[in-house]
């Protein structure tokens, strides 16, 4: 499910706390099956202070959300959508909108 998803494609979250949010995919986790949306799944977390923050305290950070709660939003049309692969002429595989069938990225 994460192949589907790549960094910088727009989602949507299907279930859950945030469900209906749009947002950007920050990070891919492939191992655990899980994505990074910028915010979506906001959490908070009690910061020591170190080389990189030098102010401590409780910092908002988005937390990991499975792959198969989210959903890709179409360039073309707009929609949530499953990803479909498909060949070129040139054998390229490339992504496409199951609903209207553009290819997503070339």
């Amino acid at each position: 499910m994460a192949r589907k998803i790549r960094k910088g494609d727009t989602v949507m979250v299907l279930s859950g706390k945030d469900k209906g949010k749009t947002g950007e995919v920050v990070r891919v986790i492939p191992k655990e099956d899980k994505v990074i949306v910028r915010g979506v799944n906001v959490v908070k977390r009690h910061q020591r202070p170190n080389a990189q923050m030098r102010q401590g305290g409780i910092i908002e950070k988005e937390s990991p959300i499975y792959a198969c709660k989210v959903a890709l939003v179409c360039p073309s049309c707009g929609k949530a959508t499953r990803v479909g692969f498909r060949f070129l002429e040139d054998g390229t595989k490339v992504r496409y909108c199951k609903k209207c069938g553009e290819v997503i990225d070339k």
